[in-house]
C-alpha cells in the first residue's frame, strides 16, 4: 500500500545503506502559511513599536534640552535692551557647537551713575564646559558696575570672581584627574575681557585684557547716492586703546590699574565690538573672514541689521562651519538729535 509517508521511509533507508544525507524539507500544508512565516511578521511588528517608542522618548528629550539651554541662555546672555542712555544697541552669539545655544563668548551693557559700561569677553573654549567661567565673570561685572566708581574695580571684581569660580573647578576635581604639580588643568582656563565705560559727553574710557579692540564705524554718508557697485564704503577704523592687558586668569592684574581714554564717540559714530572668532574663521580655502571690509561696506542703518548682515556674510564664507563662538555687539551713538529706531 502506497501513503504519503513513502518518501520519508525511502530517505531512512539510504540513510541506513550509508548514502548521502538528503536535505530536510518542513512539512507544508496547502492553504495554511508556515509557523516561521507569522513568528517573523509578530517580532518584526514588536520592533518596529519599540523603535518608535524610543524615538518619541529621544525626540521628547531632544526638545526637552533645546528648551533647557534656550532658558540658560536667556539667564546669562539677557537680550539687551534697543537702546542704552541715548545709545542704540544690538548683540549676537553665534555658537560654534552644533545644536548649542549657548557657547563661552559673554557680553552686558548696564546704564550706571558713571555712564553706560560694556563688557565683552571671551572664555577659553566653547560650549557647555565654558559656562560656568563665563556665569562667574559676567555676574560680577553686573554687580560691580553699579557699585564701583573706577572701571578698575570693576574689573578687579570680575578678576576676584574667576579666581573663586577656578578654585572651586579644582576642588571638584576627582583625585585621579589632578596633576602631580602644584597646578590644575582648570588653572590654564582663562578669559579675554574688553570693558568699556560711555560718558554723557560721548568720551570713551577702556580696559583691555587680552581682547580684540573694537572697530569705529563713521557715520554713513547720506548725501552720496548708491552707485553701480552699491553703497559707499564707510570709515572703519580700530579703537585706539594702547596696550593691552594679559586675559583674566593668566596673571594677576597691575596694582596701578588704571582706565586708558580712547576719546569721545560722535553722534552717529558706532563701536563694534566682536570676539576673535569673527577675524579668525575661515573658508574652504583658508582664507580668513574679511571683517573690517564687510563693516565697511554693510549699509546697516541701525545696529540690529548690521549685526544681521555680518553674521550672515560670515556665514555664507564659512559655509556654516564655524569653528569658534562668534560674538558682535553694535554701540551707536544716537545722541545730539541724531534720530532712528534700532
Amino acid at each position: 500500500m502506497i501513503t504519503r509517508e513513502m518518501p520519508r521511509v525511502r530517505r531512512v533507508c539510504v540513510l541506513a545503506r550509508g548514502g548521502a544525507p538528503a536535505p530536510w524539507e518542513p512539512p507544508s500544508f496547502p492553504g495554511r502559511p508556515g509557523p516561521s512565516l507569522t513568528t517573523c511578521a509578530a517580532f518584526l511588528l514588536l520592533a518596529t513599536g519599540c523603535a518608535l517608542h524610543v524615538r518619541h522618548g529621544l525626540v521628547a528629550e531632544l526638545r526637552r534640552s533645546r528648551e533647557i539651554a534656550g532658558a540658560t541662555q536667556r539667564v546669562l546672555l539677557r537680550p539687551l535692551p534697543g537702546r542704552v542712555d541715548g545709545l542704540a544697541v544690538a548683540a549676537a552669539q553665534l555658537s560654534a557647537s552644533r545644536g548649542a545655544a549657548v557657547g563661552g563668548d559673554l557680553y552686558e551693557a548696564v546704564t550706571t551713575a558713571y555712564g553706560v559700561r560694556v563688557v565683552i569677553g571671551d572664555v577659553r573654549g566653547h560650549g557647555l564646559a565654558a559656562l560656568g567661567a563665563a556665569a562667574a565673570v559676567l555676574g560680577s561685572f553686573r554687580e560691580a558696575a553699579h557699585d564701583e566708581p573706577d572701571p578698575a574695580g570693576v574689573l578687579r571684581r570680575m578678576e576676584r570672581s574667576l579666581e573663586r569660580h577656578l578654585r572651586e573647578r579644582a576642588r571638584a576635581e576627582p583625585p585621579s584627574a589632578r596633576p602631580q604639580g602644584p597646578r590644575s588643568p582648570v588653572a590654564e582656563e582663562f578669559v579675554t575681557v574688553l570693558l568699556l565705560q560711555i560718558a554723557a559727553d560721548g568720551s570713551v574710557q577702556a580696559l583691555n585684557c587680552g581682547h580684540p579692540w573694537p572697530y569705529r564705524l563713521d557715520p554713513a554718508p547720506a548725501s552720496v547716492p548708491t552707485g553701480p557697485q552699491g553703497p559707499p564704503a564707510r570709515t572703519v577704523r580700530p579703537l585706539a586703546g594702547g596696550e593691552t592687558l594679559p586675559p583674566l586668569g593668566v596673571l594677576p592684574l597691575p596694582p596701578d590699574l588704571r582706565s586708558v581714554p580712547c576719546g569721545k564717540l560722535g553722534p552717529g559714530e558706532a563701536l563694534v565690538l566682536y570676539t576673535d572668532g569673527a577675524e579668525d574663521a575661515r573658508d574652504r580655502r583658508g582664507r580668513f573672514f574679511p571683517l573690517r571690509g564687510v563693516l565697511a561696506q554693510a549699509p546697516a542703518p541701525t545696529p540690529a541689521r548690521l549685526v544681521a548682515g555680518v553674521h550672515a556674510a560670515l556665514l555664507r564664507h564659512t559655509r556654516g562651519r564655524l569653528t569658534d563662538d562668534v560674538t558682535l555687539l553694535v554701540l551707536r551713538n544716537d545722541r545730539g538729535g541724531r534720530g532712528g529706531r534700532p
